[in-house]
Formats: C-alpha cells, sequence, structure tokens
C-alpha cells in the first residue's frame, strides 16, 4: 500500500499532492471573466445533447415495444440495459468533452455537492443550475419536435414514481443513487487520488458515465432514474402531465440530499477535512 510522501525539515513539509484552495463563496469577478461564461454555454449545450439523445432513447424502446402496434416484437428494442447504456455512455462523453471547459457538471447535483465541498463559488453553482435546466428544457423540446406522433403517446420520458412504490420508496432510491454518482465525482477528481494512484492511469469521466449506468439498471423500475434534477425538471416542463408534476418533489429533494451526504462523506470522512484544520488550527496556535 502506498502512502502520503511527507518530508519534514525544520518547521517545512511536503506532499506529492496539492489540495486546490477553496472556492470563495462569492466571486463577483467571475461574471466579467469570458471563461465563466463559456462555461455556462458549455453546461447549457451539454444538458441539452444529454437530454436529447436519452430522452429519444426512452421514447424510441417504448415504441419498439408497444403491444398495441401491429407486428411488434415484445421482447425486442434495447431494454433496460440499452437505456442505462445511453444514459451512462453520453455522460462519458460530455463529461470528457467539457471537464476542461466547465468542469463537466451536466448536472445541479453534482453542482450542488461540488459548492458544499467548498469546490466551486455559490454564484458559480446557481448560474451552472439555471444553464442546466435550460439545456435540459430546449433538448425535450427538440425530441418532441423530432418526435411529435410519439411523444405524449409514451410518456415524454418524463420522471414518474412507478406503480406499486411509495413516495418514500423513490425518495430513498434517488438519494442512494445520487450518492453513488457524487461519490463517484468526488472520488474521480480527488487531487491525493490522482497522486497516490499515478502509476495507475485514471480517466476520470469513465468511472462517473459508469456509475450513472449502474444506478440507472437498479432503480430505472422505481422512478425511472432521475438523479439529475434538471433531466427530470425538462422532461416535466415539455410534458406537462399532472402526474410528473405530482412526483417531481422527489426528484430534487432526493439528489440534493444524496449530493450532500456524498460531499460530506468524502470530505469530512475520508479526507478528515475537518480533523485537519482543526489540527492546523492548533499548531498555528
Amino acid at each position: 500500500m502506498t502512502k502520503d510522501v511527507e518530508v519534514v525539515e525544520g518547521e517545512f513539509s511536503a506532499k506529492d499532492y496539492h489540495d486546490p484552495p477553496p472556492a470563495p463563496l462569492f466571486d463577483l469577478a467571475e461574471l466579467t471573466q469570458w471563461s465563466f461564461h463559456r462555461a455556462l454555454i458549455a453546461e447549457f449545450i451539454a444538458t441539452l445533447l444529454f437530454l436529447y439523445i436519452t430522452v429519444l432513447t426512452v421514447i424510441g424502446y417504448k415504441s419498439q415495444i408497444d403491444p398495441n402496434k401491429m407486428g411488434v416484437d415484445v421482447c425486442g428494442g434495447v431494454g433496460f440495459l440499452g437505456i442505462a447504456w445511453a444514459f451512462g455512455g453520453m455522460i462519458f462523453i460530455l463529461v470528457y468533452c467539457t471537464a476542461g471547459i466547465s468542469g463537466g457538471h451536466i448536472n445541479p447535483a453534482v453542482t450542488f455537492g461540488l459548492f458544499l465541498g467548498r469546490k466551486v463559488s455559490l454564484i458559480r453553482a446557481l448560474l451552472y443550475m439555471v444553464a442546466q435546466c435550460l439545456g435540459a428544457i430546449c433538448g425535450v423540446g427538440l425530441v418532441k419536435a423530432f418526435q411529435k406522433s410519439y411523444y405524449d403517446r409514451y410518456g415524454g420520458g418524463a420522471n414518474e414514481l412507478a406503480t406499486g412504490y411509495n413516495k418514500g420508496t423513490g425518495l430513498g432510491a434517488e438519494i442512494i443513487g445520487t450518492f453513488v454518482l457524487v461519490y463517484t465525482v468526488f472520488s474521480a477528481t480527488d487531487p491525493k487520488r490522482n497522486a497516490r494512484d499515478s502509476h495507475v492511469p485514471v480517466l476520470a469521466p469513465l468511472p462517473i458515465g459508469f456509475a450513472v449506468f449502474m444506478v440507472h439498471l437498479a432503480t430505472i423500475p422505481i422512478t425511472g432514474t432521475g438523479i439529475n434534477p434538471a433531466r427530470s425538471f425538462g422532461a416535466a416542463v415539455i410534458y406537462n402531465k399532472e402526474k410528473a408534476w405530482d412526483d417531481q418533489w422527489i426528484f430534487w429533494v432526493g439528489p440534493f440530499v444524496g449530493a450532500a451526504i456524498a460531499a460530506f462523506y468524502h470530505q469530512f470522512i475520508l479526507r478528515a477535512s475537518a480533523i485537519k484544520a482543526l489540527g492546523s488550527f492548533r499548531s498555528n496556535a
């Protein structure tokens, strides 16, 4: 097993990795930077493409297995496995493409978790969430424009609690699923891990995409798998049916709670940030 490399010389110590400083809570200077606006555009476009591909996949699958259509093989279509691959694969692609520009969040829950971990400022977090929700609405709007005959008939790709499950079960599924995703994001982007495991090349978008894939396999039968408030909100806005709106709170509360737990677990339990801060305070005193 490898350990942190520390060299102590008098009052100085060195490690084989460096944690970036915490992001400021308010950073108004960001609003004047082109890189910030470019990041907002990247989040908007990435979420638009994510919803376009994934919702089309869901509607296409339901169309392929519709028992009311003549000559349809009810065992055909991509199945839950194909839908899970569409979501996980698109996240892998889009995080890979946008990580160097915006960080590749594409999900308000991920943004919220990173904000709690002091990785992004409050202003950036709020505007990212707005861009993501707008991108999701536009992405689903394109789906409806291209598949107007199938869109309403097959549920518009909207997240709804499945029959036979109560709201508590749906909420728990969303909390756990988002915890898995956000925990993976923190782990895959941890500078300490990158230094410790430098002999094992780790491509961060790959484990993040696989986390989305695995969570979808588990929770599609329960909630259709949200774990992304922008995805659920965009589909609900365009589909605009009562059931989708009645269950909407599950797809906001669950992901935000799961993201908060993941941020706390990684930062304060695994990385022991609170203990390190206390130790630093005592040594300075």
